[in-house]
Parts: C-alpha cells; structure tokens; sequence
C-alpha cells in the first residue's frame, strides 16, 4: 500500500503533567502498619492497616498482603512517585525485629520491582521535628500531629503523617 494511502492511529498531544506535586507515601511498618499518604493534587490522607495473620494462615501471609496493599494504594494514588518509611534501629524483642525486617525486605523489593525510590528516617529525626524533642513518647507525638490539624487514630498513624509531613513541606526535612 503506498504511503499517501496510509493510515494509522491519531496523534495525541501527551497530557499536562503537573511537576509539583507528586504521590509521596509515609509508612511506620509494623504489624499495624501507620500510612500517610500525599496524592498528587496536594490532599493527605493517612490511617492504619493491619497485617496480623488469621490462625488459619502462614506467617508469609502478612507479607504478601503488604505487597497486595501497597499495589493497590499506588494505583488509587495514580502512581508513587517515593516512599519514605520510619527506620528502627533498635525493637523491643527478637520477634518485633523479625517481624519489621521482614516488611522491609518486602517494601524495598517492591520499590525496587516498581521503581519508586525510597528512603529510611530515623525515628529520633521524625520526633525531633514533630515535637522538637528526639525522644519524645507516644502522646507527645499524637498531640503534636493534632496541633497541626490531624486526628490520627493511634501512634502509628502519626509517625506516619509526620513523616509524610517532614519528606514534603518546604520547612520541614526534605521538599
């Protein structure tokens, strides 16, 4: 068939991409995993999921529904464009940091399968600019992330929005 002939599919301008804002996810992994998440038009969201095991179900099973999660929560926010998560250096127990390890392998494989960067806090760094204070407790956190207008359901939850809150606000740690 001769080119003048030719016909193909119509060319489409390529959508308007809005550079400055992007889908950033906050998490304090854990069995009940805090989440925060920065969609691209500006709005945050954040809550808690538990990964807990049914006692019908292996101990993998939490591990393969955190991945089946963060699949899920990247495609109702259109994309992630980063993931910051709260590093813990030190547990309570041999099971918390068995168990913490194991969300972590999971979430950096994921990353990596997905290219999505990532990236490691310090919880003193979180606290200390949540409350100013790199070893505060619990509801000092809480009542600091409601100061700013927050209702997180539990302490998970708010590491998670101030985590979310120091990778993306221009004052805080990382823009």
């Amino acid at each position: 068939m001769p080119a003048a002939h030719a016909s193909g599919p119509s060319i489409a301008e390529p959508p308007a991409i809005n550079l400055a804002r992007h889908a950033v996810l906050a998490l304090d992994l854990g069995t009940t995993t805090g989440w925060a998440l920065r969609s691209q038009d500006g709005g945050i969201t954040s809550g808690t999921v538990t990964f807990r095991p049914s006692r019908f179900e292996g101990g993998g099973m939490r591990y393969l529904r955190f991945r089946s999660w963060l699949g899920e929560l990247a495609a109702l926010a259109g994309g992630l464009t980063r993931i910051a998560f709260e590093e813990v250096r030190s547990h309570a127990g041999t099971d918390a940091a068995h168990l913490y390890g194991g969300f972590l392998a999971h979430l950096s494989a994921w990353c990596e399968e997905h290219d999505v960067p990532y990236e490691g806090v310090p919880v003193g760094t979180i606290k200390r600019y949540a409350t100013g204070k790199g070893n505060a407790d619990k509801a000092k956190m809480i009542a600091a992330i409601q100061a700013r207008g927050f209702r997180p359901a539990d302490d998970n939850e708010a590491d998670a929005i101030a985590l979310l809150l120091w990778a993306t606000e221009p004052t805080g740690g990382r823009a």
